[in-house]
């Protein structure tokens, strides 16, 4: 049998796709067809959001030429691919001529006419939308979030407000933003979406405000500080056909997904423990993080991050949970948390004003994953067995300051009507915020 295998991203697959995805079949027995992930076009210098991975899969699957399909994930990931599959053909586009000579060592290389005068890139540009933002809260992440959108295709920041006109002012000078409005309400008729940047306190008024308004909602970590306020803002978006997105960057990070992926595909066996920690130690206590009247602290502030992982892998339905908490001045500047699940011990710890080590480590029944400090940036992580031999390291890139993938994400769900992310789900947000809740009601609560 004669086994050939191709790469692309087939986004808004087109005929000149399927005419490639023909020839390819002509070469051989056997095709394999390579999809790239969901950040394909970040090296070529910005990310695209029409279709995400399992829309191209689906896509490429219903052409009836791929005898399988995998995904692209890695660099380097087409030599391994090949020695795997024991591959005959490497088949690619024509306008790849000479790039992928270096693969003749491993099976013979075959570049193919593509159809002129079509391409995604070509159909992107003719239909492509733009998601006019407004940002409210023009703090110290505000500018962070404005450089990031730069990398993003079909999003455009037009607008911004702040309760202090002034800082808005000089955000909006400083950041090219054509439109500094007074009011909320006033940036809210200029935009198709808000990313809201604001205190923790404020989050649900504004979240409520701009659904009701019509507008989509991407709002930063921690969404809101209750359970039931939670479930309230993702009804009204669901009833209003909106995208209420929760700005949790690592989330929507590509190693932290992959990683997901393989620890549910059984790789360590089953989950019987995660352990997450992150920690800050500021010197400044006249930060809002430290005034227990802003909703200071480090659960408040830090503690989305490493519930994270274990709400993902073991979800949200434990047994328990038991906080432990150093407070100073109204505020946890240390806290644990301890979940029992029905088959599994899941502990995560934050602090601000106490330094620990930030690890992420997953065990399992098999082996177990270790993603080192700090881990919230995950750009590598190792699969480690008894067996040292068996053992795994993966290395990824982390793009600038990763606001990119969370604003990919939330652009792609606007413009493709999906009102839910599997990176971070509604009842995942939920189960946060239930947690935050617990907190902020001194539940199963030590302080220590």
């Amino acid at each position: 049998m004669k086994k050939v295998i191709t790469y692309g991203t087939y986004d808004l697959l087109h005929q000149g796709h399927i005419n490639l995805l023909g020839r390819a079949k002509e070469l051989g027995d056997y095709l394999i067809v390579g999809v790239t992930n969901d950040n394909f076009d970040r090296d070529r210098g910005k990310l695209n959001v029409r279709n995400n991975v399992l829309e191209r899969v689906e896509a490429v699957k219903a052409t009836g030429f791929a005898d399988r399909i995998i995904i692209e994930d890695y660099v380097g990931q087409k030599i391994d691919d090949i020695q795997k599959y024991g591959v005959d053909i490497f088949a690619i586009g024509s306008d790849w001529e000479g790039k992928f000579d270096y693969l003749n060592e491993f099976c013979k290389v075959v570049y193919l006419p593509r159809t002129e005068g079509i391409s995604s890139t070509q159909l992107r540009a003719e239909s492509q939308k733009t998601v006019k933002i407004g940002i409210t809260g023009c703090g110290r992440i505000a500018p962070r979030f404005v450089n990031e959108s730069h990398w993003v295709n079909g999003v455009e920041v037009t607008a911004a407000c702040d309760i202090d006109f002034s800082n808005t002012i000089s955000f909006v000078t400083a950041q090219n933003i054509p439109n500094a409005c007074q009011d909320y309400e006033k940036m809210l008729m200029l935009v198709d979406a808000v990313y809201i940047a604001t205190p923790h306190l404020s989050h649900y008024t504004y979240i409520k405000q701009a659904l009701e308004s019509g507008k989509h909602v991407l709002c930063e970590t921690p969404l809101v500080l209750n359970g039931q306020k939670a479930r309230e803002l993702y009804a009204l978006a669901e009833a209003r056909g909106l995208v209420l997105m929760e700005a949790n960057k690592t989330a929507h990070c590509p190693a932290f997904n992959h990683l997901m992926v393989m620890i549910k595909s059984g790789v360590i066996g089953d989950v019987v423990d995660v352990e997450a920690s992150l920690s800050k130690v500021w010197g400044n206590k006249a930060l809002r993080e430290f005034n227990p009247e802003q909703a200071g602290g480090s659960l408040f502030e830090l503690g989305s991050y490493p519930l994270l992982p274990i709400i993902k892998l073991l979800g949200t339905r434990y047994e328990n949970l038991t906080l432990y908490s150093r407070m100073e001045n109204g505020i946890d500047i240390y806290t644990k948390g301890v979940f029992r699940y029905p088959k599994a011990i899941c502990t995560f710890k934050v602090g601000l004003g106490v330094k620990t080590e930030g690890n992420l480590v997953i065990s399992g029944t098999k082996g177990y994953a270790l993603v080192p400090s700090p881990w919230w940036k995950t750009d590598y992580f190792e699969l480690r067995y008894e067996d040292q031999n068996e053992n795994k390291k993966f290395f990824y890139k982390w793009d600038g300051a990763g606001l990119r993938y969370e604003i990919h994400e939330f652009a792609s769900c606007v413009l493709n009507h999906r009102f839910s992310s599997a990176r971070l789900r509604r009842h995942e947000s939920v189960c946060m915020a239930d947690v935050m809740q617990q907190f902020a009601e001194r539940r199963n609560f030590m302080e220590i």
